[in-house]
C-alpha cells in the first residue's frame, strides 16, 4: 500500500530541491517506467495488480501493489497510469571537449520550458546524440514534466549541467560550434561536421550574449518563401529537429 510518507515523498519530486535532498526522480506510466527499470537504479516501485502481473521480474528493492484510488491520490499526472517509480538520479562526469571531438553533441542555453526539453532529448534519442550539455538555467531533466516528455528516451541521453559559455569558449578551434541566428547563414548551404556543438537557445531570447561569442558557425534555418510574411521563430525543440536532421542527412 501507499503510505501518506511514501505520497508525500512522491508529490515531493514535483519540486528540484527536494529531488536534490531525495537523489531522486519520479516517472508514471508503463511505457516510461517500463524504458527505464533496468537503466536506472530504483528504489520503489507503486502499481496496480494489472501491472504487477505483466511485469514479474522487476528490479526495484520495494514493490508494493496499489490501487487505482491510491496511485491517484499520489500522481503528478491528471490522468494517472497503472504505475509509479522511484528513480535515483544518476551521475555523470564527461566534459563536452571529449564528448564533441569525434560525435555531435547539443548544447542548451538556457532553454527554460521542461516539455521543450524532454521533446529535445527525444529528439536526440532519435538522430542518436548521446549527450547534452545545459546551462545552469536550463530546465531540470528530471522535473516530472520533463522526464515525462522524453518518453524514455532520458534512459539513451546523457544531460551535464555545466557553466556552458565558459566550456564552449575553451574548446579547441579543431571544434565547431554551430548555434542558430537569424542572420546566419542558410543551413542548407552550409557546410556541416559528423561532431562538434549545436547550440540551441532560450525560447523567448534565443543564444545568449556570452555565449554566442563562442560560437564558430553562425546558422539559419530560412522559412519559405524566402521574404515571406511568416510567424517570427520556430519553436526551440522543432528548431532542434531540423537541425539535427539536416546534420544526418549528410551523413549518408
Amino acid at each position: 500500500m501507499l503510505s501518506r510518507n511514501d505520497i508525500k515523498l512522491i508529490k515531493s519530486l514535483e519540486h528540484k530541491k527536494f529531488r536534490q535532498e531525495n537523489n531522486l526522480f519520479v516517472a508514471e506510466g508503463p511505457k516510461l517506467v517500463g524504458e527505464l527499470l533496468g537503466k536506472f537504479s530504483c528504489p520503489m516501485v507503486f502499481a496496480t495488480n494489472q501491472w504487477m502481473e505483466d511485469n514479474k521480474a522487476i528490479p526495484a528493492r520495494r514493490i508494493e501493489t496499489v490501487t487505482p484510488d491510491e496511485l491517484k491520490r499520489a500522481s503528478l499526472l491528471k490522468t494517472p497510469q497503472d504505475v509509479i517509480a522511484l528513480f535515483e538520479i544518476p551521475r555523470t562526469e564527461t566534459s563536452i571537449e571529449s564528448a564533441a571531438r569525434d560525435n555531435l553533441v547539443l548544447a542548451l542555453d538556457d532553454v527554460q520550458d521542461p516539455g521543450n526539453l524532454g521533446t529535445i532529448i527525444r529528439i536526440a534519442d532519435w538522430f542518436g546524440i548521446k549527450d547534452i550539455f545545459c546551462s545552469r538555467g536550463t530546465a531540470d531533466v528530471y522535473n516530472p514534466k520533463a522526464v515525462q516528455a522524453t518518453m524514455g528516451a532520458i534512459a539513451r541521453v546523457r544531460l551535464h549541467y555545466t557553466d556552458l559559455a565558459k566550456e564552449i569558449s575553451g574548446l579547441p578551434t579543431g571544434i565547431p560550434v554551430y548555434g542558430t541566428f537569424l542572420d546566419g547563414e542558410t543551413i542548407y548551404d552550409t557546410e556541416l561536421t559528423q561532431n562538434g556543438v549545436i547550440v540551441m537557445g532560450n525560447e523567448g531570447n534565443g543564444i545568449s550574449a556570452e555565449t554566442e561569442k563562442a560560437v564558430t558557425r553562425r546558422i539559419f534555418i530560412p522559412n519559405w518563401p524566402a521574404g515571406a510574411e511568416t510567424s517570427e521563430s520556430l519553436n526551440v525543440a522543432i528548431a532542434t529537429a531540423i537541425t539535427c536532421s539536416e546534420f544526418r542527412r549528410r551523413s549518408f
